[in-house]
């Protein structure tokens, strides 16, 4: 596989020696270029607004908490700069208010710094190809605070069956594809739903709708349990 159709990662961690860790964990793997590196949102920032638009990157790996402008606020500033470039959180911060305001500003997945080799990885492959990526303690912790709330606010636009069926399975951390074949139906089927979903629910990504999925409670039905 050539460099130009390699999935090209910006890193952005402010820690010499984790940046090396990525770097070794990348550096054999033919479908991923680690193309740049920063140690600060303001420098990454500024590499997006001199080069090219072919030069920018695919993934954009992100620490939230850099010297300087943090990585919650930067961001916007990186889907700005880089609009087509998905953004996957790779931090320490286990707080649920990082958490929810990182996706609901745009992020496409949540990583924990404690995450294998194989996760970031597997990590990177599927945000690029429309999955979300959440830490699965992350995840659990966020769906218990979800179903505790008992939200009783409702979409102002109902799913269809099938738009739900597609929503359980995103979810559950399947890709498109995977859908696709599981449902037994086109690629461009499930993605003309998922857009739906997404104009429904006022999302821009997979991990923002599961979350607003659970905050409306679309997820459960009546006669279902909330714990």
């Amino acid at each position: 596989m050539g460099v130009e159709n390699k999935i090209r990662v910006m890193l952005v961690e402010d820690h010499p020696e984790y940046r090396d860790v990525v770097e070794l964990a990348l550096e054999k793997e033919r479908d991923i270029d680690l193309a740049t590196q920063y140690g600060t949102a303001e420098r990454a920032l500024r590499s997006l607004g001199d080069c090219a638009a072919s030069e920018r990157p695919d993934i954009i790996l992100l620490d939230l908490h850099l010297p300087g402008m943090s990585g919650l606020n930067a961001i916007p500033s990186f889907r700005d700069a880089a609009p087509d470039a998905k953004i996957l959180v790779l931090t320490q911060s286990k707080k649920e208010a990082d958490v929810l305001r990182a996706i609901s500003l745009g992020a496409s997945g949540y990583l924990l710094k404690s995450s294998t080799v194989l996760q970031i990885k597997e990590a990177i492959r599927n945000v690029m190809t429309g999955g979300a990526s959440l830490d699965a303690g992350v995840a659990k912790y966020i769906l218990r605070t979800f179903q505790s709330e008992h939200p009783t606010v409702q979409p102002e636009k109902s799913l269809s069956e099938r738009e739900l069926e597609i929503l359980t399975l995103l979810a559950d951390g399947l890709v498109k594809k995977q859908i696709a074949k599981q449902l037994q139906i086109s690629y461009s089927t499930v993605d003309f739903h998922v857009r739906n979903i997404y104009d429904k629910l006022d999302v821009t990504n997979a991990p923002a709708a599961v979350n607003r999925a659970h905050r409306l409670n679309i997820f459960f039905k009546p006669g279902d349990s909330n714990t």
